[in-house]
């Protein structure tokens, strides 16, 4: 292996360690969120984190296929963000 593989495997570890301790302390947050804007917020960058994750483990193996994963993960995301704060903010999702 060259440098630059090395250096990239590297990258990759302190990455999924980062991402990691980020999905953690955004859990931690969903669990003791005083507010239930602050939940909404920890979940919507769980979403996040997890398609940082996906991705990293899509770099790691090579493949394309984990990719699109990311894609329809964040799709997901956004919509059950937008409609977990409007039946907050409403109380119902459809009018």
């Amino acid at each position: 292996m060259t440098l630059a593989e090395d250096l990239m495997g590297y990258a990759l570890i302190v990455a999924f360690i980062i991402t990691a301790i980020s999905q953690i302390m955004a859990m931690v947050r969903l669990v003791i969120g005083p507010d239930t804007g602050d939940r909404i917020l920890a979940l919507d960058t769980m979403v996040v984190n997890a398609i940082g994750l996906v991705v990293l483990l899509g770099m790691a193996q090579g493949t394309r296929i984990y990719f699109e994963v990311s894609l329809i993960i964040a799709m997901l995301g956004f919509v059950s963000t937008v409609a977990y704060a409007r039946f907050v903010l409403r109380g119902d999702i459809i009018e």
